[in-house]
């Protein structure tokens, strides 16, 4: 491969040349781009009513590759009905994610049962007949429901409430094995557990730290906003254990003095070890502390739990931060004396900071550093987790999650005149804990791969295993449908969102309601995934209560039930006409005044946790690729990492010094959750000695279940691992 030096510039723009070559022509590109439609990729906030490649804030172009990819993919061909007589089970195992992505658009209900070799393509009348006479033979809480944030507001909404009458809270999203510690931390310090800004006030900030993530690959939208920053003379401080190319250059394609010339990203680079990011926060609240660049009328009119808190610093040597982080005092000192200068500062994170043993206290200590100087509740400053995927908090909005808000319980209760269930629900790791043990026999999954996305692989695949039925609605082919095997499994082609019949809403990670017009199918066969829910359960529930599941079918009729049921959703009601997008109520503070119980924020005091591994040990994350949308591979090559294939361990040269080992050397690499065995080892200069990287999803055989305890969300950074020679 060719090595690259900066993120964007001209690779992306002959990606996007090729990539519309792909799709039938730049013109099908351009229309496809353009349509009224919410980008099918992260939630940083693109189309909707503002057409595709225009961001809320009315920017233009604003796209990227990962909004090319998936659209590509949805592009696709449709898989021919003898391709199920063609591939077996064992050969689609055999297969990457990447080429089972490029499959094709699945246009068929098929279905496999145990001890079969092959898939089978039925009719809908079977598959809906074999799902209703399924769950209508278990027990409700012998059931779970998984979401993606794929799904629009509206099928999660009707799911979740069939779920919940048919007799179970067993309803839980992907954001569990991603952002929930950002949720359960942020609502633990400040009472909400979103954004607490708007797109527009990071345009406005004059520092931002970027935290355990890599925006150049995952979301590039935000390298616009990064590029404004730097040009206006402002900070990116960035904190990661990685040096990433696109986050030292970024070559913005649409802005032609930076794709000629480059620009300059992080104006200070700090690696930690990995895992030691609540030490580090620490050591900066405590040098914050030492200069007496605090607020102390905000901590003491705004805030509980100053006065201990700082105590709690005071007390903490700096010899235990420097040791715990892994970074010197004089760096520590460094973004201290930045950050103290700034104005504005929003503080910005990614599951580098919520895939640890202490997620939510990582996340509780930044909430910490904010509220420290004030830069919370007021304009242009703030908090902003970095959602990855497009409407994976309008999940969590319409009441996917297994405990609902009391209002939220109460007025589905009232509306809807019916009586709920009120056990505690299960989280999505203790629903595949209760499948390994049959106190579950069904699932369904409206998207997402839940066995991709799974820690501890080999867990996942006998844990679905063990499942009567398992039910999938997808739009392409995963390694779930392959290796997430029930005793019988069923796929359901569903639409793409642009190709639903009515346009449905999706959230961005700034609160922002957009509105999606939907479009034409391209094949013949997918149904929308509200027709599909409805139907399901109109033959499970008949008529329960006032619901006609068959009036359900109607995404207007969703929102009607939305805006009754969901505080400050209530213009979703008439959104379908008068097209008005809006910012949800409630959530940007931009005053002092949170949703706790005493109306101030929460301060939070944390001990230091010990970095993970014993001698000849290696702390490992597993990342994503730049080719990459969580579980989906688009490429199997990592263009900004100069790395051509994904079996491969990244290891800094000197750490493959001090091991025997030298590049490309084949070895093992074993956890206490597994082993994986032929590696390739990878020499990468950019990574912190003692730490080594590899490809999610498939290093997930090397993640323990390890969960932190408050979100339930997996450790998937900071896992001792040992390399030895194959």
């Amino acid at each position: 491969m060719r090595k690259i030096t900066t993120g964007g510039g001209w690779p992306a723009v002959l990606y996007t040349l090729r990539k519309a070559r792909e799709m039938g022509g730049f013109w099908k590109m351009w229309q496809a781009m353009r349509s009224r439609n919410a980008c099918k990729t992260c939630a940083l906030g693109m189309g909707g009513q503002k057409g595709g490649m225009v961001n809320e804030a009315g920017s233009f172009p604003e796209v990227c590759k990962k909004s090319l990819q998936a659209m590509a993919s949805d592009l696709q061909a449709g898989i021919r009905s003898d391709f199920w007589q063609k591939y077996s089970i064992g050969q689609l195992k055999s297969l990457s994610p990447r080429e089972l992505e490029y499959c094709g658009r699945l246009v068929e209900p098929v279905i496999h049962e145990a001890g079969k070799s092959h898939y089978r393509p039925i009719s809908w009348e079977d598959a809906f007949a074999r799902i209703a006479e399924r769950l209508k033979s278990v027990q409700p809480d012998e059931t779970f429901w998984y979401f993606s944030g794929r799904s629009s507001n509206e099928a999660g909404f009707l799911l979740q409430l069939f779920a919940r009458i048919y007799g179970t809270n067993n309803i839980n999203n992907c954001s569990f094995y991603c952002h929930q510690a950002s949720g359960v931390g942020l609502t633990s310090v400040l009472g909400t557990g979103t954004a607490t800004i708007t797109l527009e006030d990071v345009e406005h900030a004059d520092c931002i730290f970027l935290i355990g993530g890599n925006p150049a690959s995952n979301h590039p939208r935000l390298m616009s906003t990064l590029k404004h920053i730097r040009r206006r003379g402002g900070e990116v401080i960035v904190i990661n254990p990685v040096i990433e190319t696109g986050l030292v250059n970024f070559s913005v394609p649409s802005d032609p003095w930076s794709l000629l010339f480059g620009t300059k990203i992080a104006s200070l680079y700090v690696q930690p070890q990995i895992g030691g990011d609540l030490a580090l926060l620490t050591g900066i609240a405590k040098k914050i502390l030492e200069l007496g660049q605090y607020d102390p009328a905000f901590l003491t009119t705004a805030c509980d739990g100053w006065s201990e808190w700082k105590q709690h610093l005071e007390s903490i040597h700096w010899s235990e931060i420097c040791e715990k982080s892994g970074v010197g005092i004089d760096e520590i000192h460094a973004i201290a004396r930045r950050y103290a200068k700034s104005k504005n500062t929003v503080f910005a994170w990614t599951m580098g900071i919520t895939h640890h043993a202490h997620g939510v206290e990582n996340v509780e200590a930044i909430a910490n550093l904010a509220l420290m100087r004030g830069m919370v509740g007021r304009p242009h400053a703030g908090l902003m987790p970095i959602r990855g995927h497009s409407n994976i908090q309008g999940m969590g909005t319409v009441g996917v999650t297994p405990k609902l808000k009391d209002v939220i319980f109460e007025r589905l209760q009232s509306t809807f005149q019916i009586s709920l269930p009120q056990t505690p629900g299960r989280d999505t790791m203790a629903c595949m804990d209760g499948s390994l043990n049959r106190e579950l026999k069904f699932g369904f999954c409206l998207g997402g791969n839940l066995f991709g996305s799974n820690p501890d692989a080999s867990y996942a695949a006998k844990s679905l295993s063990k499942l009567d039925q398992i039910v999938y609605l997808s739009t392409t082919l995963n390694t779930g449908h392959a290796h997430g095997l029930a005793q019988e499994t069923i796929i359901l082609p569903v639409l793409a969102r642009d190709e639903e019949p009515e346009p449905t809403t999706q959230e961005s990670m700034f609160n922002y309601m957009r509105l999606s017009d939907g479009g034409s199918p391209r094949h013949t066969g997918p149904l929308s995934e509200i027709h599909v829910i409805a139907e399901i359960a109109q033959r499970v529930l008949q008529r329960s209560g006032p619901i006609d599941w068959n009036e359900m079918k109607s995404a207007q009729k969703i929102r009607e039930s939305l805006a009754k049921v969901v505080p400050g959703l209530e213009s979703l009601a008439t959104i379908g006409e008068t097209k008005q997008e809006f910012q949800i109520p409630g959530r940007t503070f931009h005053t002092p005044t949170f949703p706790t119980p005493s109306g101030r924020a929460q301060i939070k005091c944390h001990e230091l946790p010990s970095l993970m591994g014993a001698p000849g040990e290696f702390r490992l994350m597993t990342i994503r690729s730049e080719g990459q949308f969580n579980t989906v591979v688009y490429e199997d090559y990592d263009l900004y990492r100069n790395i051509d294939r994904r079996d491969v361990i990244l290891m800094h040269p000197e750490d493959l010094q001090l091991a025997g080992l030298f590049d490309d050397q084949r070895v093992v690499v074993k956890s206490a959750a597994g082993e994986m065995v032929g590696i390739r080892t990878r020499a990468f200069k950019n990574i912190r000695p003692g730490n080594v990287m590899m490809y999610y999803p498939e290093a997930n055989i090397l993640v323990p279940r390890s969960l932190d305890p408050r979100s339930k969300t997996p450790a998937f950074k900071a896992i001792p691992v040992t390399i030895k020679a194959l």
